[in-house]
């Protein structure tokens, strides 16, 4: 019996791909095993990615301010993973403009990286996504949307200070957030993008084990033996915290609306989504606080 044929592998490319996020989904699929050579690592500085091309990917000028570079950064690909652009208010008009290069550049299936709930929740970073899914929608490009949750590193980046004051201070309540890891979520979006493609369309809302700030402070505590509390604070009194220590209005009143959000339940999910997708279950609070502190 004759051996079957060889399919050809599929060649991805993945935006923002020196940023946290990106650079994880880039490792990812390298361990998933798919070729260096069939990875693009799209970037808006070549020549800051020196360590991308030294896995012997190939890295792509990709400048979502830029349009003109994004049909020569698509030129080829058949799957791509969009991550959402880091820059608030101007996110819809950079992601539709790789959206229209994809299209142009007959790339077969995008993933994006959207958030938790994106088009029924009132969290204030979700029209620019919401959006974003309509457009994508609308572009009659093969999809599937990773609705990701709150990153651990929220948190965790935020260890040292927590435990210099011993507690932490917020107004979410008794709300819980759905948050994992940056590795766990690309993972994620790396399962789906190279995926069978009619299994993976669709919204996918991601998230791991919730926890509410209290039991945040109460995980911090038991990991590192340092005590930390949570103190909640009415929604106006804790933006006159955040002014109090520096932040303009801007800020204040986009924290404290987060905040809010955490408060109704709008960061939380139960949706077994990313475990299914990871394979396994999503690392742990107690363990990502463990290895923040490696």
């Amino acid at each position: 019996m004759s051996e079957p044929p060889v399919l050809p592998t599929a060649t991805y490319a993945v935006t923002g791909a020196s940023g946290h996020l990106g650079r994880l989904a880039v490792d990812a699929l390298l361990r998933r095993g798919v070729p260096a050579r069939n990875v693009f690592a799209l970037v808006r500085h070549p020549d800051k990615a020196g360590d991308l091309a030294d896995l012997g990917v190939g890295v792509r000028e990709a400048d979502y301010d830029r349009p003109e570079t994004l049909d020569t950064a698509l030129e080829g690909i058949e799957r791509l993973l969009l991550v959402s652009s880091p820059t608030v208010g101007n996110r819809l008009e950079q992601h539709t403009g790789v959206l229209r290069a994809a299209d142009a550049a007959d790339v077969g299936f995008v993933v994006y990286t959207s958030v938790l709930h994106a088009d029924e929740t009132e969290l204030v970073l979700a029209p620019e996504h919401a959006a974003t899914e309509d457009a994508l929608q609308g572009s009659g490009l093969p999809f599937a949307v990773a609705r990701n949750g709150w990153y651990t590193e929220n948190y965790t980046g935020r260890l040292d200070e927590y435990l210099a004051r011993g507690e932490i201070v917020g107004a979410s309540g008794d709300g819980r957030v759905s948050a994992a890891t940056r590795a766990d979520y690309a993972e994620a979006a790396v399962s789906l993008l190279t995926g069978d493609i009619a299994d993976q369309q669709g919204y996918w809302e991601l998230g791991g084990p919730a926890f509410s700030m209290a039991d945040l402070a109460a995980t911090i505590t038991d990991v590192t033996g340092t005590r930390v509390t949570y103190r909640d604070l009415p929604s106006a009194e804790f933006t006159d915290t955040l002014r109090a220590a520096g932040a303009d209005e801007d800020t204040a009143r986009f924290v404290t609306a987060l905040e809010e959000s955490t408060a109704k339940g709008e960061l939380e999910t139960d949706s077994p989504a990313l475990e299914n997708l990871l394979g396994r279950a999503p690392t742990s609070l107690a363990d990502a606080i463990r290895a923040a502190r490696l």
